[in-house]
């Protein structure tokens, strides 16, 4: 039985299109070329060039410093997509048969039960986006990379960010506060949501942003519906993955020369009280919603230890949605996932 919600806020990433520059949304029915993203998908764009550096403004705030570069070609920056589906289904894209078999390898660096410091998971992103470009410039094969974690409660800023949308003094901030070159304004990251960063070269996919964005948020569609019951859809205009009003999966992302990073937010069992220290994505009549708050019958606390009878507790529904989750992800991105360690990361930050 599929579960619905009808009333909610959102925490929402959302993204627009830029070369080598921070910037903001546009309006609908925008569309932009250049062998980037094909007309009638109805973005709303904004292009600009060059740069502007963000400078921190406390101690919290930890600011992306280096100046991007103004060649089109280097960095594809997706900022802020207010996005006109017109195709709710997402078999009519056609995702799966992009790639025929044999599929490609993804290696995965799964710490999906670990809470991971925002600033070391950002860190080990750069280090991977280098590597692949370095492949890339070498003309050496690069299979994709998938990091799945959770993190210790932080807000995260895009880079058109503003601070009217923080509830608090960023001199007193409740958890620290990073700014960074993913699209959209401020969300919250914390223990109980599963996080999955791609760095995906679509050149082994399809160059396409809405493409991709369509991707990642028919992995979550899936995982909901055929993991938990729970019937979620896209809502027209807005990026990220919805039950009703409430959203549930926030999807921001950074492409550079077609290489992914940054990526997707999904609340299992996120206590979603630090959500109201902001405004999330600058949207005051949405709501935040998660799995468990969803599944009323499968709600478990602190003191029921092991779960009862069919009702997992949040431990389970953490594994569960992180099986999901991947095996969605390879079967979308038609991808094999072949699991790394740290070690594997650290051997190639000395090899760069």
């Amino acid at each position: 039985m599929a579960v619905t919600v009808s009333s909610f806020a959102e925490s929402r990433w959302s993204c627009c299109v830029s070369f080598g520059v921070f910037g903001g949304g546009g309006s609908h029915g925008s569309s932009v070329t250049n062998n980037l993203v094909f007309g009638g998908f109805g973005f709303g764009c904004s292009l600009s060039f060059g740069s502007r550096n963000q400078q921190p403004t406390n101690k919290f705030l930890k600011t992306r410093r280096n100046r991007p570069s103004r060649n089109k070609e280097e960095n594809i920056d997706l900022i802020s997509c207010p996005v006109q589906h017109g195709l709710s289904d997402f078999e009519t894209l056609k995702f799966t048969s992009l790639n025929p078999a044999p599929r490609k390898d993804c290696e995965c660096l799964d710490l999906y039960k670990e809470l991971i410091p925002y600033g070391k998971a950002w860190s080990w992103q750069k280090i991977l986006v280098n590597e692949k470009k370095a492949m890339i410039k070498r003309n050496e094969d690069c299979p994709d990379t998938l990091i799945v974690l959770q993190h210790d409660p932080v807000y995260t800023m895009g880079t058109g960010s503003s601070d009217k949308f923080l509830n608090f003094d960023l001199n007193d901030a409740p958890y620290e506060v990073y700014r960074t070159e993913r699209g959209g304004e401020v969300t919250y990251h914390g223990p109980g949501q599963l996080i999955m960063y791609p760095i995906v070269n679509l050149r082994n996919h399809k160059m396409d942003l809405h493409w991709y964005l369509r991707a990642l948020e028919e992995v979550v569609i899936r995982v909901l519906a055929k993991t938990f019951s729970i019937k979620a859809s896209r809502l027209e205009g807005l990026t990220g993955v919805w039950v009703g009003n409430q959203k549930l999966a926030a999807i921001g992302i950074r492409v550079t020369q077609w290489i992914t990073y940054h990526g997707l937010a999904l609340n299992v069992t996120t206590d979603l009280t630090p959500f109201d220290w902001i405004v999330p994505c600058g949207i005051r009549n949405r709501q935040v919603g998660s799995v468990k708050g969803l599944l009323k019958g499968f709600q478990s606390s602190s003191d029921c230890g092991e779960a009862n009878g069919d009702h997992p507790n949040d431990r389970q529904l953490i594994d569960m949605a992180h099986k999901s989750l991947l095996k969605e992800f390879s079967e979308i991105f038609q991808l094999k996932i072949h699991h790394k360690t740290i070690s594997d990361l650290e051997v190639k930050k000395e090899n760069l």
